[in-house]
């Protein structure tokens, strides 16, 4: 039988007014909505809006950083799955690119929405300063295969330049590689050099999903610890090791490992299209992930993104 797969962006998706239409729209995202602000002890919603009294240059700024930006695509993608419950509308599995893996998590019954919030928030912010004294970047590369990245990586970093290695296998023929500044440089070249069709500098605040991100390791591990997880309705498949799990204490260990390895999201496509995904839904900022889907999956599949008010009434209508 066909199953629908619920999947949730991360970093990059975000954008100054994100969510204002599912605020005004339906009360169940509005109530989430306020809940994330008492939780977070200020006005999240001002600054995914764009309402805090900033022109929309600084605004959007403002939520790029990390500390910001992970709160705000964790608050959008429940608002909006709760939306979804509200009119009885689930997903048979689910997974989340990088941030995202805890809104699948608690669209999935996982973890609770305040819960869930509570360590968005702590990881944004220890990410947002693990690597101050070690800057690091990212960017994509597109139009060489995973190996040819992966050589690249290897022959390049050092203790002379610093370390590269992929880190979002995001799909065939589209890597983005993550780690300290001149490594990354170096490894672009080489990329070029290869045959890359494109090269593409991220404007990311680190350099997620490499070593540089260890520094965070301790703290995460805390937050970690004391989280109450419960065994998902469904299967949640995880960015470590790119297969379906309802374990807890696995969610728990991938969720650290998950801060240093690499996103194996083609790898979450196909293994959710052989164990019958036909109906790919991206609940939250964007459409990013609806294009990985395509570009991963082909046209056989049915990919929608539904963080729109209008896509959750068309959505909602054709269930």
């Amino acid at each position: 039988m066909s199953q629908t797969a619920f999947l949730f962006p991360g970093q990059g998706s975000q954008f100054v007014g994100m969510g204002f239409d599912l605020f005004e729209s339906f009360p169940a995202a509005r109530a989430r909505c306020l809940a994330a602000n008492d939780v977070l002890g200020y006005r999240l919603t001002d600054l995914m809006f764009g309402t805090a009294g900033e022109d929309a240059e600084a605004a959007a700024e403002r939520l790029k950083q990390t500390n910001v930006t992970q709160p705000a695509l964790y608050v959008h993608s429940l608002a909006a799955m709760a939306v979804l419950e509200d009119l009885g509308v689930r997903p048979d599995m689910t997974a989340g690119h990088s941030l995202g893996e805890y809104s699948a998590l608690a669209a999935a019954g996982a973890i609770g929405f305040e819960d869930g919030l509570r360590i968005v928030q702590r990881r944004g912010a220890l990410m947002a300063t693990a690597d101050d004294g070690r800057p690091g970047t990212m960017a994509a590369v597109l139009g060489l295969d995973d190996a040819a990245v992966e050589a690249i990586c290897a022959d390049v970093g050092g203790a002379d330049v610093g370390v590269v290695q992929a880190a979002n296998y995001n799909a065939p023929g589209q890597v983005v590689i993550s780690g300290d500044v001149r490594a990354v440089e170096q490894a672009l070249e080489q990329a070029r050099a290869r045959g890359a069709r494109r090269v593409v500098p991220l404007p990311v605040g680190g350099a997620f999903h490499s070593p540089l991100m260890e520094e965070a390791r301790a703290g995460l591990a805390e937050a970690l610890r004391t989280l109450e997880i419960r065994p998902p309705r469904c299967p949640v498949y995880l960015n470590v090791t790119a297969a379906p799990t309802t374990d807890p204490e696995e969610i728990r260990r991938r969720l650290l490992e998950q801060l240093t390895a690499p996103v194996r999201w083609a790898q979450i496509l196909q293994r959710m299209h052989a164990d019958g995904a036909r109906r790919f839904v991206e609940v939250g900022a964007g459409n990013v992930l609806t294009g990985l889907v395509r570009r991963t999956l082909g046209r056989e599949v049915d990919a929608v993104a539904a963080g729109t008010a209008d896509a959750l009434r068309a959505l909602t209508a054709a269930a």
